[in-house]
Parts: structure tokens; sequence; C-alpha cells
């Protein structure tokens, strides 16, 4: 081949090796940033939540009646923060979160057993969790012509919107019509959601070797002809808990529905501290197999990359649980078209709740609990602000 022949063939080699990389680099950017599941698409919001922080706002509803001992949060303007966010990520990221109690390997069908708004700083290394009580009587929206269902339980949006039940033709299925009736009801906007079932659960429990977490009170699911059940029994002290001990753990609520968000919230930590402990390390690509195909979220692997950055910057105290004040909550019973009967449900003043919304969305509310300053732990409390141990 002549030297000029050489020249040209060898240009032509690298405009091709060029254009594979860039066409290469700009397909692995793209899958990085691709969530990995359908998105919610929630309305744009109308008015930035800041706007108005800082100035006094009454509700306009008539007849309201906030009780005596509930402290409505205090939302104060929030200076401009020049600094950067770590590891690339936004400034604040909020997830809904869902447990599903569904046991199938798929998510056709299953209620919402557990809902968290989660909030996560990326400025400010801290994480915020606030516990939507599944029991809450709201409207949900965009399945009316199916049966004239316009209202249910909170748990029901996400069953509702799931393609099994064929009743929810709008973007994200289950987690879609939940994050679209939690934002009607309450103003929250999540940016993103990751919803798991039981399946999913038991296997991620087992796949780090279980959790260790510990209990200030006794648990006990026992009936009195269940006494040798030992499966519904946990005592007071330490335990090392396989997947489905956490599960069960998670599920009772025999001393009430706080007390199982109390409970539920605890196994939380325990996966934290069993995530983030350098243990782990040997068994993350077994993690990773064992979620694939088995969870519902329409993270990135980019978010999710950020996320694992963030966690060697937390501490203990950075990450806080939290609950609507419970004297905010009305039990009652009320007529349900979905189910054909009368079921126990939580109602509230909704307005009070989006205040309580709009702080936490801000960040201004729970306000941090300084170490060694919490409360007394030794009463299933099933309510108010604590941090992991």
């Amino acid at each position: 081949m002549p030297r000029k022949e050489k020249i040209v063939f060898a240009v032509l080699v690298f405009i091709a090796i060029a254009l594979w990389m860039v066409m290469g680099w700009d397909y692995f950017i793209s899958t990085w940033q691709t969530p990995l599941g359908m998105q919610m698409a929630l309305p744009e919001l109308t008015s930035n939540p800041s706007d108005n922080a800082g100035q006094p706002e009454t509700p306009t509803s008539q007849g309201l009646f906030f009780p005596q001992k509930t402290a409505l949060p205090t939302i104060q303007p929030t200076a401009t923060n020049l600094e950067n966010p770590l590891c690339g990520g936004p400034t604040t990221l909020t997830i809904l979160a869902i447990g599903s109690d569904t046991r199938a390997e798929n998510y056709l069908y299953g209620l919402a057993d557990v809902i968290r708004y989660v909030r996560i700083d990326f400025v400010h290394p801290n994480i915020k969790v606030l516990e939507f009580p599944r029991d809450l009587w709201v409207q949900i929206p965009e399945i009316e012509k199916h049966y004239g269902i316009t209202h249910g339980k909170l748990n029901q949006a996400y069953f509702y919107g799931n393609p099994g039940m064929g009743y929810y033709e709008g973007p994200g299925q289950g987690p879609g019509l939940l994050a679209r009736t939690m934002d009607l009801n309450f103003g929250a906007h999540p940016d993103q959601y990751i919803a798991a079932n039981m399946h999913a659960f038991v296997r991620l429990v087992d796949t780090i070797g279980g959790i260790d977490i510990t209990l200030p009170y006794s648990v006990d699911a026992r009936k009195p002809d269940q006494q040798k059940r030992k499966d519904l029994l946990f005592e007071a002290g330490s335990h090392h808990l396989s997947g489905e001990q956490a599960l069960m753990l998670g599920r009772i609520r025999e001393k009430g529905v706080f007390a199982r968000a109390d409970q539920q919230n605890r196994i939380l930590c325990g996966l934290r501290d069993a995530i983030t402990s350098p243990y782990i390390l040997p068994k993350i690509p077994d993690v990773i197999q064992s979620l694939q195909g088995a969870i519902q979220t329409d993270l990135s692997p980019q978010q999710l990359a950020q996320l694992v950055c963030l966690v060697p910057h937390l501490t203990p105290a950075d990450i806080t649980f939290t609950t609507f004040p419970r004297n905010l909550l009305t039990e009652g019973r009320t007529y349900d078209i979905g189910v054909k009967k009368d079921v126990f449900v939580f109602n509230a003043d909704f307005e009070t709740l989006k205040l309580f919304v709009k702080a936490f969305d801000l960040g201004a509310w729970p306000e941090k609990i300084q170490q060694g300053n919490n409360q007394p732990n030794n009463i299933p409390r099933g309510e108010g602000t604590f941090n992991c141990p």
C-alpha cells in the first residue's frame, strides 16, 4: 500500500474510532441518565413552595380548629446557599418510598403497606423521612369512571393504580397514582419513587445477612390460642432479624398503627446500618442481583450512584424519622365503595397537614434532634421524631 493510501487509511480508522467513542459515550450517558422505570409525570407546581416562606399563612377553610397542643411548623425564609451539592446530586431530592403488601414476583396488584415521603439534602447531608398513615381517607383522582370511586384510603391509591386493576390510565402505574393522590390532598410533590414488595424486601434483608435492631419494648401479636407462636413475639432488647422476621415485625400493629410505624422505622434504621457497613462490600454484587427486576423505580443509575455516594457523609443523627402529630388525626369509620363495606379510617384537616408538608419540603420541619437530648424511648411512642440509634 503506497504511503499516501496508508495515511488516508490511518485517518479513516482514526475517524471511525473517534465516532465510535463519541457514539458509545453518548449511549452510555443516555443510559446512565435514563429512569429505570416508568416516570410519574406529576403536574408542574403552580408556585415555588418557598415563594411565601416566612409569611404568616392562614388556612381559608371555614371552621378549622387547631388543637392547642399542636405546634404548627414555623417556616423561615431560607438564604440562598452557594455551596455545591455533594456527589454531583441536586440540592435536594424527594422520593416516594412504598412497601407493597403483595408477595407476588410482580406488581400487578398490592396495597401500599408502607408509605414514606423522603427528603434528601445533598448540600448539608441529611435525610428526613415522613410517614404518611396508610388509613388516611383521601380523594383519589382519575379513576371515577370505574364504579364511581372518588375516595378511598391512601394505600388504595397505589392499589387502584396498579396494572392488574386496570382503573388508572395515567403515567407511573401504582406509584404514579399514589403520587398524584398525595399531591392533590397534601401538596406532597415527590421527584422520584421506589417501591418494593414483600418478596423483594425479604430477599434484600437475607442477601445482606440480616439486620440488627433494638426494641425498647416487647411486641407480642399472639392470640390466646397462639402462645407457642414464637414468630409473633419480639421481646424487648437486641435482635438479629432475617428477612421474614423483619417483615413480620414491620406488619404487627397490636399496639396500634403508630407503634407499627415506629417498628418499621427501626427496621429501616437496621437496614441502613447493614447497608453502610464495610462488611457489605463483598455482598454488593449479590445485592444488585437480588434487586434486579424486583423493585419499581424511576430513579436512574446516575441518581442511584449519587445516593450511594452520599451515604458515607451521613451520621446517625443526620437521618430523621417523623410522623404527623397524632392529635391531628381522628379515628373513624366510613363506607368504602371500592370494598363495599364500612372501614377504619383516619380523618384530618388537610390544610393543616399541607403546612407540615410544606415545612418538610423546605427542610424546616422536623428540627434536628441534638445528640443526648432524645426523648425517653422506653415506650412505643408511635409518633414524634427520632433519629436512628
